[in-house]
């Protein structure tokens, strides 16, 4: 089951992008930061499409705006993850600081849980819209988007107004444009599209250290094995050195370990021979 999935599982390699168009699919929001779903709402109804009537929605807060309403909302979480006897522990002091790296982890582990229990099919009768009012006060900016294009297509309907009255308290509430200032707005589209960017290769260096630091330890505990001193003088532990210590990066040390260990190998059959 997905609650046990290590560290390297393939989970964990799943992008941001990737992450936040699944949110957006199957809750008709308009997520546009991991950071957005700290507050531990997302994840509640994440679980209540996927166990239907599992989740108590009045007690989930959409309207989230410390971290003691966050902490509110991952107890809920926490209770529903006990009731399906789900073994995931859930770093809520990690998570409630909006981190974009820990709650993509989280989120990139739920992605997987929730397409183990699915197949990743989305419920076509689940309304997401409908069952968010039944929780509290629904002021997900995202969701109201959605479901203002779903029902209507009013262009006398103002964006402005939406993002003034309804916003996702987990990331900053967006700034008001002025139409006369359209240069402007271009520049903070183009700031904003810059620091997407940049959260996107933090993310990817986190990744590729913690990756680094996986294999690491590793070898490091290979290199401990092989330091034993009943089994340092193997013929196989002195192969595995001869690898590890290799100095030239550019050349594979396998090949000059295989031919020690298979003239060790022979010389300990013609010893057998003989004795």
């Amino acid at each position: 089951m997905a609650s046990n999935i290590g560290m390297m599982d393939g989970a964990y390699f799943v992008g941001r992008n990737e992450i936040l168009t699944w949110i957006n699919n199957c809750l008709q929001l308009n997520l546009s930061r991991i950071e957005e779903a700290a507050s531990g709402a997302v994840q509640c109804q994440m679980m209540d499409l996927t166990h239907p009537g599992v989740v108590p929605m009045h007690k989930v807060n959409f309207d989230a705006k410390s971290e003691y309403d966050y902490i509110q909302n991952y107890k809920v979480l926490q209770d529903v993850f006990n009731k399906l006897k789900i073994e995931k522990h859930i770093e809520v002091n990690k998570l409630v600081k909006a981190r974009p790296l820990d709650n993509l982890e989280f989120l990139q582990w739920l992605k997987r849980y929730c397409d183990s229990v699915n197949g990743g099919i989305m419920n076509e009768n689940y309304n997401p819209i409908e069952r968010r009012c039944k929780g509290g006060k629904e002021r997900v900016r995202g969701s109201i988007k959605a479901s203002k294009s779903l029902q209507s297509n009013n262009s006398h309907h103002h964006s402005a107004t939406v993002d003034s009255e309804y916003y996702f308290i987990a990331g900053p509430k967006p700034g008001r444009v002025s139409t006369g200032s359209i240069g402007g707005h271009n520049s903070s589209v183009d700031i904003q599209a810059l620091s997407n960017e940049i959260t996107d290769l933090k993310l990817s260096v986190d990744l590729l250290e913690k990756e680094r630091d996986f294999y690491f330890a590793k070898l490091r505990d290979i290199e401990i094995l092989c330091q034993i001193q009943e089994l340092e003088e193997l013929p196989v532990t002195v192969s595995i050195k001869k690898i590890l210590y290799a100095a030239d990066a550019k050349e594979s040390a396998l090949e000059e370990a295989q031919e020690y260990l298979a003239e060790a190998m022979n010389a300990g059959e013609e010893e057998g021979e003989e004795a």
